[in-house]
């Protein structure tokens, strides 16, 4: 097979050639790193990259394929496929930066769980994707690397805080990401890069042994170009652990989420909630935004689903008490000693101000979250009664210039912009309920503008059969950005 174009083969279809022995784990994996050679210091889509072990693991993953064809073994789904793992997360013998030049010399002993499915999994790691500090903002701006961009124009941001992940896949670095969402950290970046992004049910995937989310908001997930591919990675990170503190209920027994992408399992006849009022009344939603909205409710009907517009008052409760658990969690990232003054101004004004949030308060703000959940699921989404599906804009404005949030003068006025930019993403993080990004809608000069489903909590194999099914009525996966 001629390597120039492998970038063009879906993970899926390179795991195939994997398997069926027309492609080896070597050459794909070389491919990408060449690509990442050639495109990375336009895109930043790389903190750090890792070309030996890549090397290392896609020659023993060659002779597992090799060993598997002969024994007539099956393989992992994405068996010698190259994964690369977002920076806050931990890969043994790898440095995590957490996009913190504070933390640059941190080299870990042993994997988060994420990266220890992956190496199970036989997908080299071709290194680690570029991500803010600590993950703090929704845009990828550091002092460690190039801001990550969009690949649809290199003026504007690839989004946060999976910017790098993101970009990678849209900019054909990488097949598929690895990315973690704390407050639409997954999402958002979907629409920024044109990619499809699932953000799992609160306990789908692990986030130990080391940096357990105690408060819930967080979670891995994958980013991709097809619904399929994502549903692929999320097989391969899904999975209860020892320790997690939460669990969400598994699939039947030899059941995946990638059997779910299937056209023979698209759902019919799903309730529909359109949601475009966003919650903080000082938020304004973009005309493009709310077109996406307008086409893929438009689309929902003639799908044959029940599609009503809802409007719910805007509310600061829940972005006051997000603001609080999101300053904690500043707070909990370890800085070495005397290596504070090294810290973007946001994440040392978040911590300042999470070191100031009573316990009290925190308990009460994590009970609010709670509260919201139980309410969704009672008055919202009722199975049988209820809404199934929650439709709205994934960010209220297309890919936003580099630097166009950043306030590094003001960080409370950044803060608020942010929040201004997302209100939509962070109430599915605190319910634990899943939520997908499509990229359903381009803006006449070619930008990517997202479009977001949230799903009852546990239901994320509903939003992958619905996303397959939009795919499959409106494709998107064979547009490519001038990066490619």
């Amino acid at each position: 097979m001629d390597n120039t174009r492998l970038h063009d083969l879906t993970a899926t279809e390179q795991a195939a050639a994997v398997r069926a022995g027309t492609v080896s784990p070597v050459e794909l994996t070389d491919h990408y790193l060449d690509r990442m050679e050639q495109l990375d210091a336009a895109v930043g889509a790389f903190i750090t990259t890792t070309p030996e072990l890549a090397r290392e693991q896609a020659a023993a993953a060659e002779d597992e394929a090799f060993a598997a064809r002969r024994e007539g073994r099956e393989l992992p789904p994405l068996h010698g496929v190259p994964v690369p793992v977002k920076d806050l997360n931990n890969v043994a013998r790898v440095r995590t930066t957490m996009g913190s030049a504070a933390l640059t010399d941190y080299v870990p002993d042993v994997d988060d769980h994420v990266a220890a499915r992956l190496r199970a999994g036989g997908s080299p790691m071709p290194g680690k994707t570029n991500t803010p500090e600590f993950g703090i903002p929704c845009y990828t701006e550091n002092r460690v690397a190039p801001p990550a961009r969009t690949p649809w124009d290199l003026t504007r941001s690839a989004g946060g805080s999976s910017g790098g992940a993101a970009t990678a896949v849209a900019s054909g670095l990488a097949p598929v990401a690895h990315a973690s969402d704390g407050g639409g950290s997954i999402r958002i970046p979907a629409s920024a890069c044109g990619l499809y992004g699932i953000k799992p049910s609160r306990g789908r995937v692990s986030s130990g042994p080391a940096l357990h989310d105690v408060t819930g908001l967080a979670t891995s997930g994958p980013l991709a170009r097809t619904v399929l591919d994502a549903a692929t990675l999320l097989d391969v990170l899904a999975g209860p652990m020892p320790g997690d503190p939460y669990g969400a209920p598994g699939l039947a027994p030899g059941d995946t989420f990638a059997a779910h992408a299937d056209p023979s399992r698209a759902p019919s006849g799903l309730r529909v909630a359109v949601l475009t009022q966003p919650p903080l009344p000082d938020a304004v939603v973009h005309p493009e935004c709310l077109a996406a909205v307008e086409g893929t409710a438009k689309l929902l009907r003639e799908l044959g689903h029940e599609v009503d517009e809802l409007a719910l008052p805007a509310d600061e409760s829940m972005a006051v008490s997000f603001t609080k658990v999101w300053s904690v969690m500043a707070t909990m990232r370890p800085v070495p000693e005397g290596r504070e003054e090294l810290l973007m101004p946001l994440t040392r004004h978040m911590r300042e101000r999470g070191a100031h949030v009573p316990g009290h308060e925190f308990a009460k703000a994590l009970y609010t979250f709670r509260t919201l959940g139980q309410l969704i699921a009672d008055a919202l989404m009722t199975p049988g009664t209820g809404y199934d599906v929650i439709l709205s804009p994934t960010v209220t404005q297309p890919p936003v210039p580099v630097g166009g949030l950043r306030d590094d003068a003001d960080p409370a006025a950044e803060f608020a912009a942010v929040g201004r930019y997302t209100p939509f993403t962070p109430m599915f993080n605190a319910t634990g309920q899943p939520a997908v990004s499509l990229p359903l809608h381009w803006t006449p000069e070619g930008l990517p503008i997202g479009v977001m489903l949230g799903g009852r909590y546990g239901e994320d194999a509903l939003l992958v059969s619905l996303s397959a099914q939009l795919e499959a009525a409106q494709p998107w996966h064979a547009r490519r950005p001038p990066v490619w």
